[in-house]
């Protein structure tokens, strides 16, 4: 197939059919993605600079956008819309996995009073679609939808032991494993040892390798076919857990997952 490079920063993936692709649509998510690496109001020469795009198209997508309430005019910039939501939320309400979840989290909470998460695989990352919070947390961490690297989370590594072992190398060879903190493990020699350890307890332990402070547990939900497809996390603080204590954990998440797992 094909690459389509009509204008600057719209060229179709190699992979899709470009007779079928709208490049004014993937203009548009191009925009809306540039808040994902700027966290705040973006003027439009900012915008065009972080979505690839000329300044003109950026100021026709970002009118029509605005019209439609998926862009809001604040004092100093442009910032993602409040009906952005909605489309998360139908998201959210459409996708069985979560809705069969929720309730298996909630008496995973009751056993662990610890943060317990759902996160849904993505190739090279994972994303967060359910938090169950606990006493203590950082802003990020208490947010649906974040987005983290699949080689540095314990869900992730848990997936990654979980599929064939030529597909998880091929994860880790897309990945950016650039460090999230200074214990992440980013070496691929290290990764394929804690990718064994993963297959052989069928569970995954991260220490402060995605937050200082924080130890983490993961273990893989599959789908009917036996692929993981999901994970479920529990997350607590290193200043008052020890990872062996903590790891003695691992029955209730693995039982939990395997509910979830079970589930059609």
């Amino acid at each position: 197939m094909k690459v389509s490079t009509a204008e600057p920063g719209t060229a179709v993936p190699a992979a899709v059919d470009d007779r079928l692709f709208l490049q004014g649509v993937q203009r548009t998510m191009q925009l809306l993605e540039a808040f994902s690496r700027h966290p705040r109001p973006l003027s439009l020469a900012e915008l065009a600079a972080a979505a690839g795009l000329d300044k003109s198209s950026v100021q026709r997508i970002a009118h029509t956008l605005q019209a439609l309430g998926y862009l809001d005019r604040q004092p100093n910039g442009l910032a993602p819309g409040k009906k952005l939501l909605d489309r998360g939320f139908d998201f959210l309400r459409t996708e069985p996995l979560i809705e069969r979840a929720v309730p298996v989290l909630h008496e995973l909470r009751k056993a662990i009073p610890e943060r317990v998460d759902l996160s849904l695989f993505d190739d090279t990352s994972v994303i967060y679609a359910v938090r169950l919070q606990s006493k203590r947390e950082t802003f990020s961490a208490t947010l649906v939808g974040r987005r983290m690297p699949t080689f540095c989370t314990s869900g992730g590594r848990a997936i990654l032991a979980a599929l064939p072992e030529a597909e998880a190398e091929a994860v880790l060879a897309r990945s950016d494993r650039t460090p999230l903190t200074p214990s992440t493990i980013t070496d691929l020699r290290g990764l394929r040892a804690r990718l064994a350890e993963a297959r052989r307890d069928g569970f995954a332990l991260c220490l402060e390798e995605s937050l200082r402070g924080e130890i983490t547990l993961g273990a893989a939900v599959r789908d009917a076919e036996g692929r993981p497809v999901a994970a479920i996390h529990v997350a607590a603080s290193l200043a008052e857990w020890e990872p062996a204590a903590f790891r003695r954990l691992a029955p209730l998440v693995l039982h939990a997952a395997e509910a979830l797992s079970r589930m059609r």
